[in-house]
């Protein structure tokens, strides 16, 4: 099946600050914050939703399609991501302009403080569904937000079943935007924050969203998923412990990774859910979204220690 992958293409600059910022955010002051903090690391990274999750397909046996912009400083991060496994060729780079950057300051609770340069995302609507032969399945994952609405209009016009994965971009889209993007879809995707930011914007609570949407898959960190399909029926998914924890950046692009190889060999949701996890676990133990690396066998093996028997043949590369 032909898997379509939307969303930012970004450099992270990761750093990791030896305290809590809670600590250090005055509630009596919050009209008038000003606050900075001396992080002890930076790492630069290969990042941008699109990009992770894509990344993560590859490693699960897939060639996904990546379909977002670039800019003029994209050349080496395209040559690597067609080495990993990943199609390019649906990527556009924008003249005058540097590809979108995330700056992410993470705590040692891991709570992140991050903010976001827009760059060459700003263009994404400049791409079209409609350019796109023969897509089985498609993310719309964190992008501009102009460009995630259209493309969700553009799915429904041609039936193409796709997953609406507003992510971070929950706190910059309207109530409107929101609803537009999650009607027809196959399956909503976010996590218990970012729920509760559509709920207030839009009004719709998890019965309403499922009126509007197949399916509604929520995040909750350590304390893993949950699958919510219209009749009322949820399943609960544990998440997968992992071996150490070195920088959640990246953790649920590699989620929806796990998730959208289920759904491209038509697994049920609550099997594409554990994949999901698994997938979500190595990111985890890694820093940044495309430093974690396995084998089928390996991924299966570990799939199996936590949910039991996962009947699929090895993937064909």
């Amino acid at each position: 099946m032909k898997i379509v992958v939307t969303g930012s293409i970004a450099f992270d600059y990761l750093m990791s600050f030896p305290g809590r910022f809670t600590e250090q955010i005055l509630p009596d002051h919050l009209s008038r914050l000003s606050v900075s903090f001396l992080v002890d690391t930076m790492d630069k990274r290969r990042g941008g939703c699109g990009p992770n999750i894509a990344y993560t397909l590859a490693l699960l046996g897939e060639r996904p399609f990546l379909m977002a912009t670039a800019g003029e400083d994209f050349g080496e991060y395209r040559q690597w991501l067609e080495a990993a496994g990943v199609d390019t060729s649906l990527v556009a780079q924008i003249p005058g302009k540097f590809t979108a950057s995330f700056f992410c300051s993470t705590d040692e609770s891991n709570n992140q403080i991050a903010s976001f340069y827009t760059g060459s995302m700003a263009n994404a609507a400049e791409l079209s569904f409609r350019t796109v032969a023969d897509c089985g399945v498609a993310i719309i994952s964190p992008n501009d937000p102009a460009a995630m609405v259209q493309y969700a209009e553009e799915c429904r016009a041609l039936a193409i079943p796709f997953i609406f994965d507003p992510g971070q971009q929950c706190s910059r889209m309207s109530g409107a935007e929101l609803k537009d993007g999650l009607a027809g879809a196959a399956m909503v995707i976010c996590n218990d924050y970012e729920l509760e930011l559509l709920r207030q914007k839009t009004g719709l609570r998890e019965a309403d969203i499922l009126a509007h949407a197949e399916a509604l898959l929520v995040t909750r960190g350590e304390h893993g998923s949950s699958v919510y399909t219209s009749g009322g029926a949820r399943v609960d998914v544990p998440a997968v412990r992992p071996s150490r924890i070195v920088d959640p950046t990246g953790v649920g692009d590699a989620f929806r990774g796990g998730l959208l190889k289920g759904m491209a060999l038509g697994l049920s949701y609550d099997v594409c859910a554990r994949l999901g996890s698994v997938a979500a676990t190595y990111a985890l133990e890694h820093l940044g979204g495309q430093s974690h690396a396995f084998t089928w066998d390996e991924f299966r093996a570990r799939y199996e220690e936590h949910f039991g028997r996962l009947a699929i043949p090895a993937p064909k590369r």
